[in-house]
């Protein structure tokens, strides 16, 4: 039992000694995004064609090197913004994947390999142009935006603010980067804790055994995403942990569907968006995950 323990400990601290550089960098890179890129300046320059608004949504996230618990925020107020509904979508899908940091640490984490590091960002495309398609056809853009807008005057008051100072700004970003390091870090925490245990106790051969075909292994790997809700910067170094017990598709699987959907993200979610719409979204997003990973 020491044996094991001490084992999960070398597992647990080298996920996240891997880990920490990417989180620091983009807690950063998003703290300065929030404090000196106004919504506006966003909004001015969305094409209005609604597959160029998609196609638009999903190449800015590329600039945006937020992890997934930072994109939730930003996605519904670039709505209130008035950005387009399936280009913010698009936006929120890719930029926890697509974005430099993200995929950087995805080729440090696959042994300086770019193969993975592009498979993941074509899948992750992949997977966000068709969800966000699908959204613009099956819902209004409206009936979320009142939604938004509503629970936003719930909570009145708390919007006006005067324009910031360049001092101001620069203390609000490290401010804001202090706050999101030790909300990401603890979820960065929880999610190294929850695989080094998994690596250290459950028995590979139960893992293998319960992954056997090309779609269990798919759908095992997709869930333990879900269910562990690390990073974006970081999950890499812990899906290259699984590269023994698991083929190319599913590690895949786990690395396009965990930035896009976990736990974390999904209270974020439920916190800013109609239940109805969350759910057919990850109903989508879990569709398109799998055909992607599945034909690969």
């Amino acid at each position: 039992m020491v044996q094991s323990l001490l084992q999960m400990n070398t597992i647990f601290i080298s996920i996240i000694i891997e880990a920490l550089p990417f989180i620091v960098l983009g807690v950063f890179i998003s703290a300065v995004i929030q404090m000196f890129v106004t919504e506006e300046m966003i909004a001015k320059v969305m094409p209005k064609n609604r597959f160029l608004s998609i196609a638009f949504g999903t190449g800015m996230g590329a600039l945006f090197p937020a992890c997934e618990c930072g994109i939730v925020p930003i996605t519904e107020r670039l709505v209130r913004k008035n950005v387009p509904l399936s280009a913010a979508i698009a936006f929120m899908l890719t930029g926890p994947i697509i974005n430099p940091v993200v995929i950087f640490s995805t080729f440090v984490a696959f042994g300086d390999s770019w193969k993975m590091a592009l498979l993941r960002c074509g899948l992750a495309i992949f997977t966000a142009v068709l969800t966000a398609i699908a959204i613009s056809y099956f819902f209004s853009e409206n009936q979320l935006r009142e939604f938004v807008e509503a629970k936003l005057h719930h909570h009145h008051g708390r919007e006006v603010q005067h324009a910031p100072g360049f001092l101001q700004k620069i203390t609000g970003t490290i401010d804001h980067a202090i706050d999101e390091f030790f909300s990401v870090g603890k979820f960065l925490v929880f999610g190294g804790l929850i695989s080094a245990a998994m690596q250290t106790f459950f028995r590979t051969s139960t893992l293998l055994s319960l992954g056997q075909t090309k779609m269990a292994a798919i759908l095992i790997m997709m869930l333990l995403a879900f269910i562990m809700s690390i990073c974006s910067e970081a999950d890499a170094f812990i899906a290259s942990s699984f590269n023994g017990m698991f083929g190319t598709p599913a590690i895949l699987a786990f690395l396009v569907f965990g930035a896009m959907v976990d736990i974390k993200n999904l209270l974020m979610m439920m916190h800013s968006f109609k239940r109805k719409f969350v759910f057919s979204m990850i109903g989508l997003i879990i569709v398109f995950v799998f055909t992607g990973a599945f034909l690969i």
